[in-house]
């Protein structure tokens, strides 16, 4: 079973949606028990960075989200979720993440184009990846004006570009996030979640 935390941000309905059609089971939940109790954890999340780490905090989501990916629980960050596992974000001013990942959430670069980066882009997927096994070249579904920087040598970094390229999927041992949206990404992003509920 996959818990979909719920800490009061986010497109909980259109994952558990997307979920459902795939025949996984799963559930909403901010039950702590219920979260420990899970196979595997998805964090959604749409919104901004420091009301959803408050949001975490107050609901002491945050800590039983870092010990139980140390224990080797798979998780899946989606968008906001994605940016929550890594160190910090700029957004409204410096705001601490989860810091289960390294690296920091920036505002796009002025590039002339339109932010908030919305619509299709394809995917540059790294190697070996478990979470793209058996696509290629896919177009995925993006909302967001903060992305990833990271210089850690040892994760997958899946990449796209929107003005310049930039990291938008990260794997590493049991911890899987993409900034876009797998749940509106068409039969791809049900793809992509088929292959976190086989792993």
């Amino acid at each position: 079973m996959i818990a979909i935390i719920d800490y009061k941000m986010g497109n909980l309905g259109s994952v558990k949606n997307a979920l459902d059609s795939l025949n996984i089971d799963s559930v909403i939940t901010s039950d702590i028990n219920l979260i420990k109790s899970a196979d595997k954890l998805i964090l959604p999340g749409v919104g901004a960075f420091k009301k959803a780490m408050d949001n975490l905090k107050e609901l002491g989501l945050d800590k039983v989200i870092i010990d139980e990916v140390k224990k080797g629980k798979p998780i899946l960050g989606i968008c906001l979720g994605m940016q929550l596992l890594f160190s910090s974000s700029e957004e409204y001013g410096l705001t601490k993440g989860l810091n289960i990942l390294d690296g920091n959430i920036i505002h796009f670069k002025e590039n002339g184009l339109k932010i908030p980066h919305m619509g299709w882009n394809n995917l540059n997927i790294a190697s070996n990846t478990k979470l793209f096994k058996g696509l290629d070249n896919p177009y995925v579904y993006f909302v967001h004006s903060y992305h990833l920087v990271t210089d850690n040598k040892d994760y997958l970094l899946t990449k796209t570009t929107y003005g310049y390229e930039f990291s938008c999927a990260v794997e590493y041992k049991n911890i899987f996030a993409t900034q876009f949206h797998p749940e509106k990404s068409g039969d791809v992003g049900l793809k992509i979640l088929k292959n976190f509920g086989d792993l």
